[in-house]
């Protein structure tokens, strides 16, 4: 196998890229650690923000995102990717997603638009309640279906290849599921359209996948990573025993649902977030988030509701017909009975760095979407700009791919996968086991409120699964889940070594031990491990 164009990952960032490279005549690979159509952009609920309403601005949009990113955004890359977020979503038009249309047009040809959390208008398109469903299934069919585009499933990234001398990317170990065996495929370009790193923490609202291996294996090959402590928990995922990563999408508040406390007997009680910020329901995550963890600590509570009874019922049923359904499957009907909500862990603020065209440190090596960090979340993501990030940098990535690709060398030969020196494991316990570890000491230490104390207990614990987790990959045969650990430890002591760095409160970054922000700022930035 070998391609001059090698995307990892298939959500909104990697088939993007892919259809807008292939739609140019150019050949690519698309490589996806399960089935084509999976990865997080499957699982989004919201939508897209963009500026389509006569009375929505694009400064408005800018501000909105500056004010969620809590003064750590550049705002160059964020007038970059707001003004380009109306043609972003002609494209996806035209590809034929589905989007959901305004009742009160009569000519049917104007796009719904909703509200959500932090934003002064609405602005979010969307798919009914399964947005991401509707871009995801469409992107795959049409990717599937492109003589341009080979599409390898079940097949997992295990490190980038790099030319020490030259520091070009020369392709990636990949570890097929089926065989479970590695090879080297040598590619002109390689794509990290990976995703995030939630699945670090015990309660996540992304899939297994989301285990951060882009942003683990760019940092092994000596990229910089950037802003890796602002990990976003979004404030109302479900909380029923029967479906613990359903999340309550933002536009159930931005439509008018409150937040209660819950009244007796299970019933709704007083709402509490105008204790916490004047724009109450419609604050930004970070703050949402913050507000849900101190009254269930303070009141010693499993969670709190999110209470929609007093919409129409009609109106709940035709705008969120999947989170309709899916509640009423486990016996909870949302028109007359409130919902009980957690935080969990949803989206990676930080990432890779890179610059305008989805470039990294290493020459041909890209990273786009929540792999990356582009600088336009800052300290907290504005809800739906996460699609929107997808969409404007893999279309920046083709057109910079499109300039060069002609006048790129053909890979190296490639050291072939070493496996001789190890051998079966007889001990896969290992790997459960400190899976399970890692996730509940950074769910317990680096959460939502942090300490330096809880910090350096949870450093303490990375240091000593890290060396575990070596000396088990060195002795044994790689495993899907064995790849994934090792991805996911790193990623760990980036979060903590960020946090540990920043010594104030900001965005999604709150900590007891520094609670006010300081005057001046800026991205907290850690070196590759090969730079």
């Amino acid at each position: 196998m070998s391609s001059d164009i090698l995307i990892l990952g298939s959500g909104a960032a990697g088939l993007t890229l892919a259809l807008r490279l292939a739609q140019a005549g150019r050949r690519v690979t698309v490589v996806s650690k399960t089935r084509l159509e999976s990865g997080s952009t499957l699982w989004a609920q919201g939508g897209i923000s963009a500026v389509l309403d006569a009375t929505d601005t694009l400064e408005d949009h800018v501000r909105d995102t500056l004010t969620a990113g809590g003064g750590l955004c550049d705002e160059a890359v964020v007038r970059y990717t707001v003004e380009r977020g109306p043609a972003a979503i002609r494209w996806l038009v035209d590809q034929g997603v589905a989007f959901t249309r305004d009742d009160d047009d009569p000519t049917g040809s104007r796009l719904h638009l909703t509200r959500e959390g932090g934003h002064s208008h609405r602005r979010v398109v969307h798919a009914a309640d399964a947005t991401g469903r509707a871009v995801e299934t469409t992107l795959a069919t049409l990717a599937a279906n492109h003589p341009n585009i080979r599409i390898r499933e079940r097949a997992v990234a295990v490190d980038l290849i790099v030319d020490p001398d030259s520091r070009k990317v020369q392709g990636v170990y990949l570890y097929d599921r089926a065989s479970k065996e590695v090879e080297a495929v040598p590619a002109k370009v390689v794509a990290l359209c990976t995703g995030g790193a939630n699945q670090v923490y015990l309660y996540s609202s992304n899939p297994f996948g989301a285990s951060g291996d882009g942003i683990a294996m760019a940092w092994r090959a000596g990229c910089r990573v950037a802003n890796m402590e602002f990990m976003q928990f979004h404030p109302t995922c479900l909380y029923h025993k029967d479906s613990r990563s359903f999340l309550m999408t933002e536009a159930l508040r931005g439509e008018g649902g409150y937040l209660r406390l819950p009244g007796d007997n299970g019933t709704p009680g007083d709402r509490f977030m105008l204790r916490f910020d004047e724009r109450a329901e419609l604050a930004p995550r970070d703050i949402v988030a913050r507000a849900i963890d101190h009254e269930m600590k303070r009141l010693g509570l499993r969670h709190v509701l999110l209470d929609v009874t007093h919409l129409p019922a009609d109106f709940i049923k035709g705008h969120f017909p999947g989170i309709y359904a899916h509640c009423l499957e486990l016996g909870l009907n949302i028109t007359k009975d409130p919902i009980p909500v957690v935080p969990s862990a949803h989206f990676t603020c930080g990432g890779v760095m890179t610059d305008f065209a989805a470039r990294t440190d290493i020459d041909s090596l890209y990273a786009i979407g929540e792999v990356a960090c582009t600088g336009l979340h800052g300290a907290n993501r504005l809800a739906s700009n996460s699609l929107l990030e997808c969409l404007v940098f893999a279309a920046a990535a083709a057109d910079d791919i499109l300039q060069r690709l002609n006048t790129l060398p053909a890979p190296s030969p490639l050291k072939p996968w070493d496996a001789s020196r190890v051998r079966d494991s007889d001990e896969d316990v290992v790997v459960s086991h400190n899976w399970l570890e890692l996730r509940t000491f950074m769910w317990d230490y680096v959460g939502i409120v942090r300490t330096t104390k809880r910090l350096k207990r949870a450093l303490n614990r990375v240091e000593l699964l890290q060396r575990e987790i070596q000396d088990y990959y060195g002795n044994y045969r790689v495993s899907h889940h064995l790849i994934e650990l090792r991805n996911l430890v790193v990623c760990a002591e980036l979060i903590v070594r960020s946090a540990l760095e920043r010594k104030e409160s900001r965005g999604l970054h709150h900590t007891l031990d520094f609670p006010q922000s300081l005057a001046q700022t800026g991205p907290t930035v850690l070196a590759g491990l090969r730079s």
